[in-house]
């Protein structure tokens, strides 16, 4: 059986989780180590899911100029095309 992947929520929530046991100081070197280590690998995590988000909200066009110009990405589901007219 497969895990589901972990959501943005969980992933923070772990985070939180690991941060203030660390932070309390409650657990030996070697735990506290081992939770950092799982914070890391949550925070890259969480990191790759806002990029993929961001990208899904903005869409990069290149300018003439070479510069960037950041655009509203078209709304989930709906199609590019303009509406059919009623002429």
């Amino acid at each position: 059986m497969t895990e589901k992947p972990l959501t943005f929520e969980a992933a923070l929530q772990r985070l939180e989780k690991l941060t203030v046991e660390i932070e309390r100081g409650e657990i030996g070197l070697e735990d506290s180590i081992t939770r950092y280590e799982e914070g890391m690998k949550l925070l890259d995590h969480c990191r790759q899911m806002l990029a993929a988000a961001e990208q899904r909200i903005q869409k990069l066009t290149a300018n003439p100029d070479g510069t960037l110009n950041a655009t509203d990405a078209p709304e989930l589901g709906k199609s590019n095309r303009p509406a059919a007219r009623d002429d």
